[in-house]
């Protein structure tokens, strides 16, 4: 199972895809769009004045900084285009680029006048001069012509903008955010004409504008500090601080954000293989996985040249795009890896020679949802096998764990668990003892009570915070959850077997077993996997449904939470089609039966499937 990635917005700082609309953009995704991009960053405070006007010189230089000429500017200029902006004047080389390239122009008495407010019509005109359009484009005459055809393209989206019209600092800030997703005169999305990327449906990846403007990655060393103070940071998608990261996280700075991004997932285990060769690699084998190296330091640092080669224990530091910013020794890293054994196998790297080395290994579900391989040179593991691995030497540790149990109620904020604390970072997995597992965050368990059996292992940092939680099927989440459609079962000590057909996320699915059988029926079942083979299929509880919306379900005595991965399905008579739930949610229209898990779990009871029959 793959870990599922939940970044938040806050402050739309976070790197993450934002969508580029006036209509449906507040002003704080406006403000961080714009600021992100450099166009408009306020003043040393951060304070950006939205209420405050914007100068021809201003605007001059947010004009530059959203174009293809954000990047050559340089410290001074040595041209005095005007007589009151000279060389020495703070935008001058802004204004130099300004008019070089067509966008404004000066007055006939050789001004340019820099401090003068900029009005709608001169703002419209200059713009659309960076679309590419001419006078001979619009229709009638200066300035009207002007302020239709950039209101026909959506520049005043969020605004009024009247001619004669002085633009505040707030007007021309969306104007700026409007023009990203304007179509220049030759028919593209002007963002796409500067080098920003769009998601696939059209819209400013705001991703690619912070990357645009991030300095790093660096490689946060023993008894360094990052060298920004009064900086919002984020660790690993979460508001954080400073005094928060650890040595070796990867962290990155922006400049027009104030901003540290700074991320903390490693891989640790045995250096295995490069390609397209150990020479010159693009991306290496560690822990069985394999990693794009990212940065020329990593390259270096895994290549014949460098400081590691094959057999040898390492960590990556992966840093915001899943790539290796830097590697480092595994000892040096001092990692320690919690995780549920999956399953056993083999590994083999040339060393010199011609020879080749071969050794034992481990699959490990880490904490992380990340199935990794490591070396082991004695002792047995069986799958649901509880270990930590840790690096001495040379040497992996795979050792297995005794329990290590603790209960109480996880709180609504789902930041403490009984009277302890779950750090930031902290990495949760539910097992079931058979090697099956899944990853699970805070709030998946807000509110519920942990009892002693559901925590299989716990580990602490040096502030007593709990940063690795293993427990013992106690949400539920485990396995399939799936409709039987079939099911034929036979109890004859002689002849025992069951066969059982089913669909699951919308695709069918069948099993037979010999000499044994689950005591099942028709209708909503968890099925659970053993070795890839089925080991357990139990019912769940039916119930007629009385309300419906997305997250709760009403009865007739009471409510139930639906799974956010609930399974929806229409039946005509032995035909089952996969919907969602707003499809059905219409009681007058729909019969609706909900299957939830009655299986003991703390974390459970959710509505895990639902059926739709027309009245």
């Amino acid at each position: 199972m793959k870990r599922l990635l939940s970044i938040a917005l806050a402050l739309c700082l976070v790197l993450g895809a934002l969508p580029l609309s006036a209509m449906a953009a507040d002003s704080a995704t406006v403000e961080s769009t714009i600021r992100a991009m450099g166009i408009m960053t306020g003043h040393d405070n951060g304070d950006m004045d939205l209420d405050g006007y914007v100068t021809r010189s201003q605007f001059a230089k947010m004009m530059v900084m959203a174009s293809n000429y954000r990047d050559t500017v340089g410290e001074d200029s040595n041209m005095s285009l005007f007589t009151d902006v000279r060389s020495t004047h703070w935008a001058a080389e802004y204004v130099r680029i300004a008019v070089e390239q067509g966008w404004v122009q000066g007055y006939s008495d050789g001004t340019f006048r820099p401090d003068q407010t900029i009005t709608a019509e001169e703002a419209c005109t200059a713009l659309l001069r960076m679309l590419g359009y001419e006078n001979t484009d619009l229709a009638g005459t200066y300035p009207n012509a002007q302020i239709s055809k950039a209101r026909s393209l959506g520049l005043d989206e969020g605004i009024t903008m009247t001619r004669g019209q002085d633009l505040t600092r707030r007007d021309v800030m969306y104007i700026f955010y409007n023009l990203m997703t304007a179509e220049t005169k030759a028919g593209s999305v002007y963002a796409t004409t500067i080098g920003y990327s769009l998601t696939a449906s059209g819209e400013l990846d705001y991703n690619a504008v912070v990357r645009e403007n991030l300095e790093g990655p660096y490689t946060l060393g023993p008894g360094e500090s990052i060298p920004h103070t009064g900086t919002s940071v984020y660790r690993d998608g979460a508001v954080s601080s400073l005094s928060a990261l650890n040595t070796y996280d990867i962290w990155y700075y922006s400049s027009n954000l104030n901003t540290v991004y700074a991320y903390s997932t490693r891989v640790t285990g045995t250096y295995t293989a490069a390609s397209p060769s150990q020479v010159s690699p693009t991306s290496v084998t560690v822990a069985g996985g394999t990693y794009t190296l990212g940065t020329a330091a990593a390259v270096q640092k895994m290549s014949t040249m460098g400081s590691f080669t094959y057999g040898d224990q390492v960590t990556l530091l992966l840093g915001m795009d899943g790539t290796v910013a830097d590697v480092i020794s595994a000892v040096e890293s001092e990692q320690v890896v919690y995780g549920v054994v999956t399953g056993t196998g083999s590994e083999s790297y040339p060393t010199g020679g011609g020879q080749v080395s071969a050794s034992r290994t481990v699959s490990v579900a880490c904490t992380d949802g990340v199935v990794r391989q490591y070396s082991v040179s004695s002792g047995s593991y069986d799958p649901g096998d509880l270990v930590s691995v840790s690096y001495s030497g040379s040497q992996s540790g795979v050792r297995r764990l005794s329990g290590q149990s603790t209960s109480g109620t996880v709180n609504r904020d789902g930041t403490k668990l009984g009277n302890m604390t779950l750090a930031d970072n902290v990495e949760i997995l539910d097992t079931d003892g058979s090697g099956n597992y899944c990853v699970v965050y805070p709030q998946r368990l807000a509110g519920t009570t942990l009892r002693s059996g559901d925590v299989r292992y716990y580990a602490t940092n040096e502030d007593g915070e709990i940063t690795h939680l293993i427990l013992e099927d106690a949400t539920g989440d485990l396995g399939t959850y799936a409709l039987l459609t079939e099911v034929s079962e036979s109890s004859a000590m002689e002849n025992m077997y069951g066969t059982y057909q089913w669909i699951a996320n919308g695709t069918q699915g069948q099993a037979t077993v010999q000499r044994k059988n689950f005591g099942a029926k028709t209708g909503g079942a968890r099925i659970l996997y053993e070795d890839g083979a089925v080991s357990s299929i139990r019912n769940l509880q039916s119930v007629t449904l009385t309300g419906l919306t997305a997250s709760t379900a009403t009865t007739r005595d009471g409510s139930y939470d639906v799974w956010e991965q609930v399974q929806v399905y229409i039946r005509d008579g032995s035909t089952y089609s996969l919907v969602n739930v707003a499809t059905v949610s219409d009681l007058d229209q729909y019969r609706l039966t909900g299957w939830y898990d009655s299986l003991g779990c703390s974390a459970g009871g959710m509505i895990r499937i639902i059926v739709a029959t027309e009245k």
